[in-house]
């Protein structure tokens, strides 16, 4: 519990931080937020100015900011510029789907990197480095490009999967594998390095003379002390994750919060970019107390520290 208190403690300048660093940013970007809300209208100047003082847009900027952080905290996200929609319905509509690919990508992510690792952490020098070269192979790779390249040739020449905007689950796969591939690379490397270290402990030795087979000691044993450095970098990984959606959705169409946040962000839309931030803060302020909690529980002597 108090581990928990600590971290929701940290994790609320976490997100004062984010909206502060992204009102900054929306406002030394080129462009007026007056242009974006009057893009579609040929309005004269009384009704422009009327229009910038409803909203606020003719105060002093540390008013702008201290307002809208007040609304912030009631929970008040108002409505967007552009769409002319209560933000939040916006969100909520969108981020089933970037949660969903989220989801499959983490648990892709954790399955093939187990058995990745699993299968390469081998005392042979050789064995390791061709491993080890695949991987860095796979993380060089853009996830747009090997997006584009699972496309080409599985859904525009083998006709595997649906090609794009599709909802199904077979519209899944290749948004998921092009998303989980580098992150999957990186964890399969760490574990490795994690067992092959744990093959080295007292215990190991130990197990082996009480006649446990090599699989078994593995997977029962070694595994575990080798997750604890994995299940950190699957934390920072999973925050990440929403972030790394967007490039994945624009090239696959998918709906999801990536392309809505994309587009605020062109369009100057503060009310949105704002929330999609906030969100996108919170679920990874949420992952990572997640990864504490679990790293306390594998880990017994992590639960002295936190005294």
């Amino acid at each position: 519990m108090r581990l928990v208190l600590v971290r929701l403690a940290a994790s609320a300048g976490v997100l004062w931080g984010a909206v502060t660093v992204t009102f900054v940013l929306l406002q030394v970007m080129p462009g007026s937020t007056a242009d974006v809300l009057l893009a579609r209208s040929a309005v004269g100047p009384e009704v422009r100015a009327a229009i910038i003082a409803e909203y606020g847009l003719d105060d002093p900027l540390p008013l702008q900011y201290l307002t809208y952080l007040g609304r912030i905290v009631r929970g008040e996200f108002g409505e967007s510029y552009v769409l002319r929609r209560p933000v939040w319905d916006e969100i909520a509509a969108q981020l089933p789907g970037t949660l969903l690919l989220v989801a499959t990508t983490l648990l892709a992510t954790a399955v093939a990197a187990v058995v990745h690792g699993v299968v390469s952490a081998n005392r042979r020098a050789w064995v390791r480095s061709l491993f080890a070269s695949a991987e860095s192979l796979v993380v060089a790779l853009p996830p747009f490009w090997l997006g584009l390249l699972l496309l080409t040739v599985f859904s525009f020449t083998l006709h595997w999967f649906p090609a794009i905007g599709s909802s199904s689950p077979a519209g899944l796969v290749l948004p998921t594998a092009a998303l989980a591939a580098g992150p999957a690379a990186v964890v399969a490397g760490v574990l490795r390095e994690g067992l092959l270290r744990a093959m080295d402990e007292p215990f190991v030795v130990t197990a082996r003379a009480r006649g446990i087979g090599e699989a078994a000691l593995r997977l029962r044993h070694v595994l575990r002390h080798a997750l604890l450095p994995v299940t950190t970098l699957l934390g920072w990984i999973a925050g990440s994750l929403i972030g790394g959606a967007v490039i994945i959705e624009i090239v696959f169409s998918r709906q999801g919060i990536g392309r809505l946040a994309l587009s605020a962000v062109a369009n100057k839309d503060m009310p949105m970019v704002i929330a999609v931030v906030l969100v996108t803060a919170v679920a990874f302020v949420l992952v990572t107390i997640a990864v504490d909690i679990l790293t306390w529980v594998i880990d017994p002597r992590t639960r002295d520290a936190g005294r």
